[in-house]
């Protein structure tokens, strides 16, 4: 099956080397290419992609704005959104993750680990390290505004299995982890852990994050269960 990518960044070479990589690989093809933001939304649209690579700083409108609208739009709701930022650490990466985003990279990516983020991504996965996880998820809930005018969500509809493994989900833990940790198949935890995103009304795996931390189950700094 045909992974079709979207690119959107305003530099035109960037554009191209990232075109040059993903077309030489016969699973890819990218379908657009978008120089801001608003021209990202419109293609997402209309070139049925399925992983939009998304630049955060460009103009007219910027990378958090189409991410936001690109989530907010029901018809694209099998879009992933995987943002490029020249900072790991950057603010607005934290942002891109409240908006929608399954993930980031870092525009240094090596070509074989931007085919692999791809792939991670448009599998419904978050790409995320459980470093990087922690990282972002404790700079997004101290700023002022990280969570404002959400809707409390609860956890109690969850079953014991389901919050486990949102735990390790929270951690950075890949289906893979969890399985091995857990003496279980990876396809056991994937229906876990698509049960816990429909219960919780969430996009994605990303998002499912934020949520453990947003309400109390994981915290910031706070080690990997044992056992």
């Amino acid at each position: 099956m045909t992974i079709r990518v979207l690119l959107a960044d305003d530099q035109t070479l960037i554009r191209a080397g990232f075109k040059m990589i993903i077309d030489s690989e016969p699973e890819f093809e990218v379908v657009g290419e978008a120089s801001d933001g608003g021209e990202a939304v419109a293609l997402a649209r209309t070139a049925r992609a399925d992983v939009v690579l998304m630049d955060i700083r460009m103009p007219r409108m910027d990378g958090l704005e189409a991410t936001r609208r690109i989530g907010a739009d029901d018809n694209l709701a099998g879009v992933r959104v995987l943002v490029l930022t020249t900072f790991e650490n950057d603010d607005n990466v934290v942002l891109a993750l409240q908006a929608g985003a399954s993930g980031f990279l870092g525009k240094s990516v090596a070509p074989a680990d931007l085919l692999h983020a791809i792939r991670v991504v448009a599998d419904g996965e978050a790409l995320l390290s459980p470093r990087a996880t922690r990282g972002l998820v404790s700079r997004f809930l101290s700023q002022p505004e990280g969570g404002a005018g959400q809707v409390p969500v609860e956890l109690t509809g969850l079953t014991d299995r389901e919050r486990e493994i949102l735990v390790l989900v929270a951690h950075g833990l890949s289906n893979d982890d969890i399985a091995e940790r857990l003496y279980v198949s990876p396809l056991t935890v994937k229906t876990h852990v698509n049960r816990a995103m429909t219960k919780l009304d969430v996009r994605d795996r990303a998002q499912l994050v934020v949520l453990a931390y947003q309400r109390g189950l994981v915290r910031p700094g706070e080690q990997l269960p044992t056992g």
